[in-house]
């Protein structure tokens, strides 16, 4: 942060009365860099967050998706099955 500070007095002779002139000027800059700072590991965390969500439900999509695929197997063997001891008692 950069502060400066300007002080001028000026005395005049006779009826004038004295007066001093302060100028201060102050800049935040510091304050500008933390803000960006932190928005910028805000973004990071919650891009991680993102992307790990995204890979939960790529994790969750193959096993219902292989639990499925079992199912269908089961289904399969019992109609087979079923089709088989059909066929038997046809015979």
């Amino acid at each position: 942060m950069s502060d400066e500070r300007v002080e001028t007095t000026t005395t005049t002779t006779g009826a004038a009365t004295p007066h001093t002139t302060v100028i201060e000027r102050r800049s935040g800059g510091g304050g500008t860099v933390l803000i960006a700072v932190v928005l910028l590991i805000a973004v990071l965390i919650g891009g991680y967050f993102l992307l790990r969500a995204s890979n939960n439900d790529t994790i969750q999509t193959e096993a219902v998706a292989g639990a499925a695929k079992s199912v269908g197997d089961a289904a399969d063997k019992a109609g087979s099955a079923i089709e088989g001891a059909a066929d038997g008692e046809t015979n």
